[in-house]
C-alpha cells in the first residue's frame, strides 16, 4: 500500500500543508509513523478523505449549478486571452492549470478576470489516466 507524507497529502488535495497538517493532528485523517519518524497516510485513506474533502466543499455557499459535468476544479483565473472571436483562459485548480478555449462572448458574458474564482467543469468521453 502506497503512504504519502503530510507534504504529499497536501499538494493532492490542493491545500497548505499545514492544512493538511492540522486535519491530521484533528484526526480528520489517520496517520502513522515511517521508521524515521515521518507522518504518513495511507493511501486508501488518503482516498477516502478526498471525496469527503470535496463533498464538503461543494455543500458549502457557493451554489451548485445543475450541469451533468461532475469533473469540476475550483480555482483562480490566472490568464484571459481574447481575440476577435476566440478565447483562452487559464485557471489554476490546487496543483492543476486547466485552459479552456471557448467563446470571447462567453468570457465577456462571465465577466472572467485574472485574480477572480471560477471552476472548470470538464465532461469527456475519453479520459486518461496516468499511474504516478
Amino acid at each position: 500500500m502506497q503512504s504519502y507524507t503530510i507534504g504529499q497529502a497536501a499538494r493532492l488535495l490542493g491545500v497548505s500543508s499545514d492544512t493538511a497538517r492540522r486535519w491530521a493532528d484533528a484526526g480528520r485523517v489517520a496517520t502513522h509513523r515511517d521508521e524515521s519518524g515521518r507522518r504518513l497516510i495511507d493511501g486508501r485513506d488518503l482516498a477516502a478523505f478526498s471525496v469527503e474533502v470535496a463533498a464538503q466543499s461543494d455543500s458549502g455557499e457557493q451554489e451548485v449549478p445543475y450541469t451533468s459535468a461532475r469533473n469540476a476544479f475550483p480555482g483562480i483565473v490566472t490568464a484571459v486571452k481574447l481575440g476577435d472571436v476566440a478565447a483562452q483562459v487559464e485557471i489554476q485548480a490546487g496543483p492543476h492549470r486547466l485552459v479552456s478555449l471557448l467563446t470571447r462572448e462567453a468570457v465577456e458574458e462571465l465577466g472572467l478576470e485574472v485574480g477572480m474564482r471560477a471552476t472548470a467543469r470538464v465532461k469527456s468521453t475519453s479520459v486518461h489516466i496516468d499511474r504516478a
